[in-house]
């Protein structure tokens, strides 16, 4: 079996060198990127004012690798940030970094007690503009306001039609006689359903105008508000836009339905054949007479008897 001996040489620097912890080196959470930031970043003088991004982009780390060794740094206490209000309103974000880890108690005990700079972000590299020709002519602002001479309807393939709910008086108030009981409608939607209880008040009038036009083809507030029941998702399904859900199901207005038509009454006997009753004999043709009670047949189809009187047929038949 092969084995490998490894010698080492190592010859003190004079100059230029910095003194670190065999725990940053030997970390076992942080990467060979995030140990190459921390080390490098220790490396330089005390009043040095080079942030995190501008290392990275000295020892050639990528974004993702930056952004990935940043991480590991603040989750092991070696890299501390917080923001802060400078003179003048200008945010600033101050980063520390420690050759041991920090709680955050302790990061802040030690960034109370550093002086906040009167210059530039500290974090944050100054790049010199880059200098270009200046352009010709005298500097003029762009135009903020105005209106456009041509009509923009003009330029238009597919403008939109003129519908009734966009349809106002001269006062901006919608024309629709049902305006106010749309309104009702609408601010009674919360009470349907809990998904329905966050519509922005800014969209009440778009919706009052949308019901408005429900209420002006002959629907009424149940019909509206059962088509709404029917339109909201099912039981534990959030509705992120309620208030854009109801606008799509109240867009379009179907026809209403009309009441179904009551059956015809059964057609009426005369007068005459009232309380007539139909033999159930041999006859030619269907034979009605008048029963004194409740028998079936006729007179000529009835046997004859003493006690009884004969019953009188209405149509005469042969027998």
């Amino acid at each position: 079996m092969e084995s490998t001996v490894i010698y080492r040489h190592f010859n003190a620097p004079s100059r230029a060198f910095s003194q670190f912890s065999h725990e940053i080196i030997r970390h076992p959470r942080l990467t060979s990127d995030a140990v190459r930031l921390l080390t490098w970043q220790l490396s330089l003088r005390q009043n040095a004012r080079e942030s995190l991004s501008a290392t990275a982009q000295r020892a050639r780390i990528g974004g993702c690798a930056f952004t990935r060794a940043k991480r590991q740094l603040k989750e092991e206490g070696f890299v501390h940030e917080r923001r802060v209000q400078g003179p003048g309103g200008r945010w600033t974000t101050q980063q520390l970094v420690s050759s041991t880890p920090l709680t955050s108690g302790e990061a802040a005990k030690l960034l109370a007690r550093t002086p906040f700079p009167a210059c530039a972000d500290p974090v944050t590299p100054q790049v010199a503009p880059s200098p270009r020709n200046p352009a010709a002519g005298r500097p003029t602002t762009p135009p903020a306001d105005g209106h456009p001479e041509k009509h923009l309807r003009e330029d238009t393939s597919n403008p939109p039609a003129e519908t009734a709910e966009t349809t106002e008086t001269a006062d901006g108030a919608p024309t629709s006689p049902h305006s106010e009981d749309a309104r009702a409608l609408v601010g009674a939607l919360h009470l349907l359903s809990p998904a329905l209880r966050h519509i922005p008040p800014g969209m009440r009038d778009e919706l009052a105008r949308l019901a408005a036009r429900w209420l002006d083809a002959g629907h009424s507030s149940a019909d509206i508000h059962e088509h709404v029941l029917r339109g909201l998702p099912g039981a534990g399904t959030p509705v992120h836009r309620p208030g854009g859900l109801v606008r799509h199901l109240l867009r379009d207005v179907p026809p209403r339905a009309l009441p179904a038509p009551p059956p015809p009454a059964p057609a009426r006997l005369s007068v005459r054949l009232e309380g007539a009753r139909e033999c159930t004999g041999h006859h030619t043709q269907p034979m009605l007479f008048r029963p004194h009670g409740d028998e079936t047949l006729c007179a000529a189809c009835a046997p004859p008897t003493r006690q009884e009187g004969r019953p009188h047929p209405l149509v005469g038949s042969n027998p």
